[in-house]
């Protein structure tokens, strides 16, 4: 464990050590609040103590100190300004750790499950006899092969499924092509008739010139539109609402959103030992559930904390337009109610599924799943992790 001295910010340029907070937690935030008073060689030095001492193959608190102190590095290599708006993305985890996550937590399948269902209401009690989604962040697909399944399932008899259409959007045009692949093979499998059409982003000027002609709408289908997992990629509040109210003028039949249940902003104008403290609130509940109930040194665990949850943190923790805003679920509920979306309570079975679906494949008395103000939360323990809501 940690336990090194470290100078602060009124040591002399031979760097003479002080008495110093020795756990990976009061490093971290050391090293935020620093950061944030200027002292950007001070910081540096914290990170050198985390780096060295936080074992990314150690106990949850080793673990979690490492990737925070990797994020922090970044900043400080960044030198905290602010990148330019065409900036690049982050990479997107690869095939192999997102599946993984998939596998050993709970949050990606509790989010696709619980949004399913509530498209899979909304298309029951429409008359249409097409289904079209518009999936923000379709990545690799993973979240519409039960959703196709149980279309197909469900279909009357007599007059077949209806036709199934999903305009999958994201940043990389071979993973777009890629996924429609699968699920065009997946969907004919099935004699389900489908139709995939990628929409590759950044392509918000067309989307807002003319949202009917890039997306193909058409009258008398019943469109959703899926933001699991995609409203805290936007920018200010401003491109929020200006997003929702979009989505609203499309008139869906309902609109699915997840979301992390965390406040942390990524606005350079919050004091980045707040920003830091809310993380590593939320990320030490996540790393504590995966450490309770993934096996020692899992690969599997190791892989997602790397690609999926490391670049998490480094997005919430980078500064300017490059960060990451996340928000609990009473903000988005604000923003969705603003842009003029009125909510729909969740079915009795989908809470239940969702329930299921821990008790099956995640067993594990720490999980919970329970419907609050007509949402879904899954958490740890008491603390929430992620919330699911519909509107229309």
């Amino acid at each position: 464990m940690l336990g090194a001295p470290v100078g602060d910010r009124d040591d002399d340029a031979r760097g003479s050590p002080v008495a110093a907070p020795s756990s990976p937690r009061e490093l971290v935030l050391a090293c935020a609040d620093l950061l944030h008073r200027g002292d950007v060689d001070g910081a540096r030095r914290v990170v050198d103590v985390l780096l060295s001492g936080a074992d990314p193959r150690g106990d949850a608190a080793d673990r979690l100190a490492h990737h925070f102190a990797r994020a922090l590095a970044r900043r400080i290599d960044d030198k905290g300004v602010d990148a330019p708006a065409g900036a690049a993305p982050t990479p997107s985890p690869s095939p192999s750790a997102y599946l993984a996550y998939n596998q050993i937590a709970p949050f990606l399948r509790f989010a696709h499950l619980t949004a399913n269902q509530a498209i899979l209401d909304a298309a029951a009690n429409s008359v249409a006899r097409r289904v079209h989604i518009v999936d923000l962040d379709v990545a690799h697909g993973v979240q519409w092969p039960p959703l196709l399944q149980a279309i197909a399932d469900s279909a009357d008899p007599a007059v077949g499924p209806p036709e199934v259409r999903i305009t999958g959007a994201g940043p990389n045009r071979d993973v777009l092509l890629r996924t429609g692949d699968r699920l065009r093979a997946f969907a004919s499998s099935l004699n389900l008739p489908f139709r995939f059409h990628p929409l590759l982003l950044p392509c918000t000027a067309q989307l807002a010139d003319d949202p009917t002609t890039v997306l193909e709408l058409h009258p008398g289908e019943t469109l959703a539109v899926n933001c699991v997992l995609f409203l805290h990629k936007l920018g200010c509040e401003g491109e929020l609402a200006t997003f929702l109210k979009w989505v609203k003028s499309m008139n869906p039949t309902v609109v699915t959103i997840a979301e992390r249940e965390a406040s942390i902003g990524g606005d350079y104008t919050e004091e980045l030992p707040r920003r830091v403290a809310a993380a590593k609130d939320y990320y030490s509940a996540v790393f504590d559930a995966l450490e309770a109930t993934v096996p020692p040194g899992s690969a599997d665990r190791l892989a997602v904390e790397h690609e999926v949850l490391g670049k998490e943190i480094n997005a919430a923790l980078a500064p300017g337009r490059t960060g990451e805003h996340v928000r609990g679920f009473e903000a988005w509920a604000a923003a969705a109610r603003g842009a003029g979306l009125s909510p729909q309570p969740l079915s009795a079975f989908a809470v239940s599924q969702a329930r299921l679906l821990l008790r099956l494949h995640y067993p594990s008395e720490g999980y919970v799943a329970e419907e609050v103000r007509g949402a879904c939360f899954l958490g740890w323990q008491t603390r929430p992790l992620m919330s699911v809501s519909s509107w229309q």
